[in-house]
């Protein structure tokens, strides 16, 4: 590059121009135009010297004949084009051919408008300012752009901090079963809590009653995520910690002793805490069992909860119990106990509805017969692998990673009747016969 081939004038913050032609009376009378219409204008007698400019300096418009010697207006084009800059150029090609075939090149290669020589002033400056306009929309855009991308950013990054806190809340969540099997000296009790997002509103565990009996509870809040884990873990930890403070034991004040509440009672306690102490429009389904692990008597309240399953040592299932209302919906509504038997080799499994409304890709439901056929399948499974398998055949059958609601469950196994001491208090008042 020769200083005969460029020119420029200095002036800071002006609109750039770039004028590129062989003839050096054309590039002096369009740098003057253009001068006068507020550019700092460059000029360079060739596109070999107009493409050097462009990789070191940005403009706003450029002016480029087409008909030059070496590189011409069209290939300067092209090669411009292809170099990489933040924002737009526009782009003009001066040229006495005006075939639609050599407009359409022009297009084509990256050319934005077409005049044809000899340049008309008013032309050049109506084409010009329309080319302004284009540029002036343009940097809008960059600008609302860049804006959305710092936007996008900030967002992100409260995304990945939010995403820390669900992932704590879901180690949190899954500590709240601290130990997923319970062995009782006879009968083992092995529990599953899996949630469809990173923490859910599901809940499962057992307590010790007294020296022979124990609690087990599967409770669903209603929603998902962060609310739903609270009030999950609010009425779960309503069955674990000091005895004097779980919602299933009462103090018998003769005696001194802690005693079972009945599980009708535990459920309308349940109702009735939520309606008049937690402020919240959520709701939840319970299934609570006594067992007695001396005798393999159950008593169990269903309070909206699917049925639960026995699967009998010889292989045949049963669903028992009658539904019941969901906790936290009518006040003062009651509920029912109903009983059953364990024998050795028995075992009963209490469960959230994620496993049976868990649908395949063409929305048909897992369902109770669903149910019955996976224990029939892995009857010769026991405890936590029974567990697993079955979370592992309810993702084949959905066909998703990932499962649309919480999944959990308590599986017991009654292997044998456990001895204890014959002084353990072992009852609680009976059901009123009228609720």
């Amino acid at each position: 590059m020769t200083p005969q081939d460029t020119f420029a004038t200095a002036t800071i913050g002006a609109k750039q121009a770039l004028v590129v032609d062989d003839s050096a009376a054309q590039r002096l009378v369009l740098a003057k135009n253009l001068e006068r219409w507020g550019y700092q204008v460059t000029q360079a007698a060739s596109g070999d010297t107009a493409l050097q400019l462009c990789q070191t300096n940005r403009f706003d418009l450029i002016l480029s004949d087409w008909m030059m010697p070496g590189m011409n207006g069209l290939d300067f084009c092209r090669a411009f084009r292809a170099l990489d800059h933040e924002s737009y150029s526009y782009f003009i090609l001066l040229t006495s051919n005006n075939e639609k075939n050599a407009v359409a090149e022009g297009l084509n290669v990256g050319a934005d408008d077409f005049l044809s020589k000899p340049v008309g002033t008013s032309e050049l400056r109506a084409r010009i300012f329309a080319g302004e306009r284009l540029l002036a929309m343009e940097r809008q855009v960059k600008a609302r752009n860049e804006e959305l991308q710092a936007a996008l950013r900030k967002l992100q990054a409260l995304y990945d901090a939010v995403d820390r806190d669900l992932m704590e809340a879901r180690k949190l969540q899954q500590s709240m079963i601290r130990d997923r099997f319970h062995d009782f000296g006879g009968s083992q009790l092995s529990l599953m809590l899996h949630s469809s997002g990173h923490v859910g509103g599901d809940m499962v565990g057992t307590f010790p009653i007294n020296a022979q009996r124990i609690g087990i509870y599967s409770l669903d809040v209603s929603g998902h995520g962060v609310a739903a884990a609270l009030l999950g873990a609010r009425i779960g930890g309503m069955f674990g910690g000091a005895q004097s403070q779980n919602i299933a034991l009462t103090r018998n004040f003769t005696t001194g002793q802690m005693e079972a509440v009945a599980p009708h009672d535990v459920a309308a306690r349940m109702n009735s805490l939520m309606l008049q102490e937690i402020d919240t429009e959520a709701y939840l389904t319970v299934a609570y069992a006594d067992l007695d692990l001396t005798t393999g008597r159950l008593v169990i309240v269903q309070a909206g909860h699917p049925h639960p399953v026995i699967q009998r040592q010889d292989g045949t299932i049963e669903f028992i119990g009658e539904g019941g209302l969901p906790i936290g919906l009518i006040d003062g509504a009651t509920y029912t106990s109903f009983e059953a038997e364990l024998r050795p080799g028995d075992r009963l499994f209490l469960y959230s509805d994620g496993i049976t409304e868990c649908a395949d890709q063409d929305d048909n439901e897992f369902g109770e017969n669903g149910l019955r056929e996976l224990f029939t399948k892995l009857a010769d499974q026991r405890g936590l692998s029974l567990l697993d398998a079955l979370k592992w055949e309810l993702a084949l059958w959905s066909g998703r990673d990932e499962f649309s609601d919480d999944v959990s469950g308590a599986l017991l196994e009654f292997s044998a009747y456990k001895t204890v001491c014959p002084n353990a208090h072992s009852y609680y008042p009976e059901q009123p016969a009228d609720s």
